[in-house]
């Protein structure tokens, strides 16, 4: 059975290197590119099974809500939804027939980064994240470092306080504040795609989990993956992690 598969924002880069990716997938047939915004009458008009959004925030919102409604499988990558965004599409799909797939990286990579730093959290005592992404990526912290955050924060609540919580020079300078008080710094570089390491550190010893993006096809077949697996997964389904069986 064919796929029949729409990409809701093909002019940027994310969305071209998707249309690309599923032109050459066996078993998926690209049948709509929206360019603009949130106009998806074309997904309609082309009978799409899954919609891969990767827009920003508000389009992607009510591009949800259009597909919920319209029984078309939604894979997001749009980064930048709020809790009360994320709840709202648990509701959407958790009601209605189509599902959908939300996450905050489609880098296997990446995604095993997250899982591992996870798994280290609960013996160490001290730990940051460090995003870097181009510098025309317009939200910070990145979705990848907050949910990396709310993971380490899960598995682990007993880190050391920051000694200089009330002692910064420099308002900022030790970045934002995740799930568990992680401190998240986000940097902005011309030249780079996306990046991340966490540092972990107890008496004696660190512990550095890196991962990095040299180029957009790297998230591709995690998005291959999810387009494939949507309609087998009800509701909505968070991260790659449990496509991967992590």
């Amino acid at each position: 059975m064919t796929l029949r598969v729409a990409v809701l924002g093909a002019a940027g880069r994310m969305g071209r290197t998707v249309c690309d990716a599923v032109r050459a997938a066996p078993g998926l047939e690209l049948v709509a590119e929206v360019k603009d915004g949130p106009a998806i009458e074309s997904v309609a008009d082309a009978g799409a099974d899954v919609a891969v959004d990767f827009t920003v925030a508000p389009s992607a919102m009510a591009n949800a809500r259009w597909c919920a409604a319209n029984g078309v499988h939604a894979v997001i990558g749009t980064s930048g939804l709020n809790d009360e965004e994320i709840a709202e599409l648990d509701a959407l799909f958790g009601s209605s027939e189509p599902n959908a797939v939300l996450a905050a990286n489609f880098a296997i990579g990446a995604v095993l980064m997250m899982h591992f730093a996870a798994i280290a959290a609960p013996h160490f005592e001290t730990g940051e994240i460090v995003e870097m992404h181009h510098d025309t990526k317009i939200d910070a912290p990145s979705g990848t470092a907050i949910r990396t955050a709310e993971m380490m924060a899960a598995a682990s609540d007993a880190w050391a306080a920051d000694p200089t919580e009330h002692a910064s020079v420099v308002p900022g300078a030790r970045g934002g504040l995740g799930a568990g008080r992680i401190p998240i710094h986000a940097l902005r570089v011309r030249g780079a795609v996306a990046h991340q390491e966490v540092v972990l550190g107890t008496t004696g010893q660190t512990l550095t989990i890196r991962h990095d993006t040299t180029d957009r096809t790297a998230f591709m077949p995690g998005v291959l993956l999810a387009v494939r697996e949507v309609g087998t997964r009800p509701g909505l389904t968070i991260g790659l992690e449990p496509l991967l069986g992590l």
